[in-house]
């Protein structure tokens, strides 16, 4: 059989690397320059090999698809783990709030606020999914944590997060937030785009293509076959699979019938947007991760990543993420670099008092469209099969993570999840 990848971020290198590893001819049609979808990086520091991802990543202790996935490709050794600070700006004042003794420490709350709120961590941490399908987060944690607590701190990450939509969002996504994460995050000293550039090389070395700088522009099928026009020229395939977001294959496939494209184009996403900017000073003493609970704050987090890995990785650099989900027509989008960082710099002065522009040496902007799926309540109905409906074509993406959020880990282990049940039907 001879297959096609639609998208190469996490989830269709992977799936590309398994097809390719079972001796499957597997081509990979990405359009950008290089290949990771949201997981890429780019160089911060000329003349050095290490990268930086467009959109601050870390992994978990519980992401082990990923872990396995690091050491199969020999990357292990690259594998670093620590527990940087994380802390939420309340009344504008850091208070650490990443660990259950952190928790009871929790100034803002009462000591019985702290213990409640403790109570229903606990709850989420050891239960499943399947009690919360239904709910929103929003009124199940207004009642359980207490209307204080949540209204100090995870009512304004939902509204920063998700604008309008804040009180729709389902319980079972803010469960595997919670659930899946730990205190102890792990980070691939020189980028993660170490183990996308791996993944290429070994499907390349198995006999795959990794076409980069790719469009794909058409998608039909003619004679049993899979036809595939792109930027780059014209090929047949026997099967194809789509890691593109459903609509987006759907606009590709015309040939997709009417109720599965009633049923699964479907939902919205928001759109990512980081600014990232290398100062030649640390901003914050110790803090890693700055949740944003305050209004008026044009970000809804600062993650200093160079208060996790050393600026000397860096070039001596201290590398801060400003990031933002918001509606893909938001202005935002639209806005400059130099308009981003001048309507930032104010924010920035009221965060650390001692700001100045100057401390600023380079400065990125990256964007990207249908990077946060809006999971409401009825979002898992309209969860896609991974098969479709025409012969040879399949689906997989972001959207049938679900209830984890999007992330490396459970696009990998959907990839594995695909590949073992394309070559079982095969």
């Amino acid at each position: 059989m001879q297959y096609a990848v639609l998208g190469g971020g996490a989830l269709g290198l992977m799936a590309a690397y398994r097809l390719a590893q079972a001796h499957q001819p597997v081509i990979v049609f990405e359009q950008e320059q290089i290949a990771g979808g949201l997981a890429a990086g780019f160089h911060p520091h000329s003349g050095s090999d290490v990268w930086l991802e467009k959109f601050y990543h870390h992994i978990f202790r519980t992401d082990k698809t990923a872990i396995q996935a690091i050491q199969e490709l020999g990357l292990g050794e690259h594998l670093t783990w620590r527990r940087p600070r994380t802390v939420s700006l309340i009344n504008g004042e850091f208070h650490q709030l990443d660990s259950p003794l952190s928790l009871l420490r929790f100034k803002p709350w009462r000591i019985d606020e702290r213990l409640r709120v403790g109570a229903v961590m606990a709850w989420l941490k050891l239960s499943g999914p399947r009690p919360f399908e239904g709910k929103t987060a929003d009124a199940w944690l207004r009642r359980w944590m207490g209307a204080q607590p949540y209204r100090m701190v995870f009512e304004p990450l939902f509204k920063s997060k998700f604008g309008a939509l804040y009180d729709q969002i389902a319980l079972p996504w803010f469960w595997a937030r919670f659930h899946d994460r730990t205190t102890q995050l792990g980070y691939l000293r020189g980028g993660f785009q170490l183990f996308y550039e791996r993944l290429r090389e070994r499907i390349e070395q198995l006999g795959g293509k990794v076409l980069l700088g790719t469009r794909v522009e058409k998608v039909e099928q003619q004679e049993g076959r899979w036809h595939i026009e792109s930027s780059q020229g014209a090929w047949d395939f026997d099967r194809v699979i789509s890691t593109l977001p459903t609509r987006l294959t759907c606009r590709l496939i015309p040939a997709l019938p009417a109720d599965y494209r009633a049923r699964y184009e479907w939902g919205q996403a928001y759109g990512a947007h980081c600014l990232i900017l290398a100062l030649d000073r640390q901003l914050t003493t110790s803090c890693y991760w700055i949740n944003i609970c305050d209004p008026g704050y044009p970000f809804m987090a600062l993650v200093e990543h160079t208060n996790f890995c050393q600026p000397h990785e860096y070039g001596g650099k201290h590398l801060i993420y400003l990031g933002n989900y918001r509606p893909m027509h938001d202005q935002l989008f639209s806005l400059s670099k130099e308009e981003v960082i001048a309507s930032f710099t104010p924010a920035l002065k009221r965060l650390v008092p001692a700001f100045q522009p100057e401390w600023i040496q380079e400065s990125w902007v990256f964007q990207a469209p249908f990077a946060q799926p809006i999971v409401t309540t009825e979002y898992r109905e309209h969860i896609p099969p991974l098969n479709t409906p025409l012969a040879g074509l399949w689906v997989a993406n972001m959207f049938q993570v679900y209830p984890h959020d999007r992330g490396q880990n459970y696009s990998l282990e959907l990839a594995d999840t695909l590949v073992k049940q394309i070559l079982a039907n095969a």
